[in-house]
């Protein structure tokens, strides 16, 4: 019978403490420890963590470096063990986690999963109709021959849907046939994993990933997080027989260019700055090949720092994520760019707002190639949080909160929290 989820996990860390050699190459390279104040020895940092997962007293530098890891990833080629850092770090943070009795794990895991599930029913119905969400859930009936790639959103991706729209569109343009799974119901765990709740992740996460493999297909991701959760996290400590590769989309695409590259006939007539993070390695290079190949295209190379694998896993450091915010976009209108093009979904709800205050739009980079291919989808996301307003987000979307008969009281405060709410840079008076 295969391991469960926390016996493969302590399997796994057993493994990191007889491969590390705590030599602090990981510290050394991390882009995290000089904002959170961490001048300490690099491997005694490293050590402290090893210590942390034995159990033992450890420094508190070493517990501070793992509470603010961003999952950059430039710890994973600097091992010289071959130990993936990001893995470890997410080990440490579980240690500490699970320092709490259970009931209260899972009462934290439960809350933070219902908060995540209102938010992604609640803002996908402000924007889409029902046919539109209905391309998010797979049928029933679906056509027995197997696709050529499973698509996986994940769950947030549905609060900005226009993005996973034109995925569906190029990917039709390219003559693909695929299935789509995501949303709540195929969650990768991650909420009830950062909860400590391992048992309740575990069965999540394991019930998705057999789904994924019984879809028939290449599975492609969007979301990053699910990419190192499920890649990282869940599947390396599955019997091999039950292991499953995920490749991130935009890899997908690249890979596949040259197929694409007859598509993009239309010019796009912009001076364009990358929004970018490194974590899932090849992704920003992807993204950047992607759009020097539409024609007409200026691409601009603002040169900031690359951190984390999307914006929200800077939330530890809120002060150095506005920071990284502000740096952006200066950047972007010093260069002069037409339009700052964001990768990922979590970033793009973050700064799309920004476009009111700066002399450029910002958009994610799949509108321009969906621009070149001749394909369109609104951004509902972006127009309702300009808005500013609440109320006049509310009146906006009356007609699909009838359509879809939802509480307008809930409504409210999902677009208070999960809207104008996510603005870690606040827009200029």
């Amino acid at each position: 019978m295969e391991q469960d989820f926390e016996q493969a996990l302590d399997t796994r860390t057993a493994e990191v403490l007889e491969r590390c050699t705590s030599c602090g190459r990981c510290v050394e390279v991390c882009p995290m420890p000089g904002p959170a104040g961490l001048t300490g020895d690099p491997s005694a940092i490293a050590a402290g963590i090893l210590s942390l997962l034995r159990g033992q007293v450890h420094p508190e530098a070493s517990a501070r470096w793992a509470s603010v890891c961003s999952g950059s990833g430039h710890c994973i080629q600097a091992c010289p063990e071959g130990v993936n850092p990001r893995f470890m770090l997410a080990l440490a943070r579980l240690a500490l986690q699970r320092r709490q009795e259970p009931p209260a794990r899972r009462k934290d895991g439960f809350a933070r999963f219902g908060a995540m599930t209102t938010g992604v029913r609640v803002l996908s119905r402000l924007q889409l109709p029902p046919d539109l969400l209905a391309r998010f859930r797979p049928e029933e009936d679906a056509d027995p021959t197997p696709p050529d790639v499973v698509f996986y959103t994940g769950c947030n991706l549905l609060k900005t849907p226009h993005i996973a729209l034109l995925c569906f569109d190029i990917m039709d343009a390219m003559g693909l046939r695929y299935r789509v799974l995501g949303g709540p119901s195929h969650c990768c765990g991650v909420v009830q994993f950062r909860a400590g709740d391992l048992a309740t992740s575990g069965r999540i996460a394991y019930r998705t990933v057999d789904r994924l493999a019984a879809a028939g297909g290449r599975v492609l991701s969007w979301c990053p997080t699910c990419q190192v959760q499920l890649g990282e996290i869940v599947v390396p400590g599955r019997a091999a027989e039950n292991r499953l590769e995920i490749t991130p989309f935009l890899l997908f695409l690249h890979q596949h260019l040259d197929g694409l590259r007859p598509l993009l006939r239309h010019p796009v007539r912009k001076r364009v700055g990358l929004h970018e993070h490194p974590g899932i390695a090849g992704v920003a290079a992807a993204a950047e090949a992607l759009l020097r190949a539409i024609p007409g295209l200026d691409f601009v190379d603002l040169a900031q720092p690359r951190v984390g694998y999307q914006c929200n896993t800077l939330n530890p450091l809120p002060e150095y994520k506005r920071d990284v915010h502000r740096s952006q976009l200066q950047a972007a209108a010093d260069a002069g760019v037409t339009t700052l093009a964001g990768i990922y979904h979590a970033c793009h709800r973050e700064l799309c707002s920004h476009e009111r205050d700066w002399p450029f739009e910002v958009v994610n980079f799949l509108e321009l190639i969906g621009e070149s291919i001749g394909l369109s989808r609104p951004d509902l996301f972006k127009r309702l949080k300009l808005m500013q307003d609440v109320d006049a987000i509310l009146a906006d979307a009356a007609p699909l909160i009838d359509t879809h008969a939802l509480d307008l009281e809930e409504a409210r405060s999902v677009v208070l929290r999960d809207m104008l709410g996510e603005q870690p840079l606040p827009l200029r008076a």
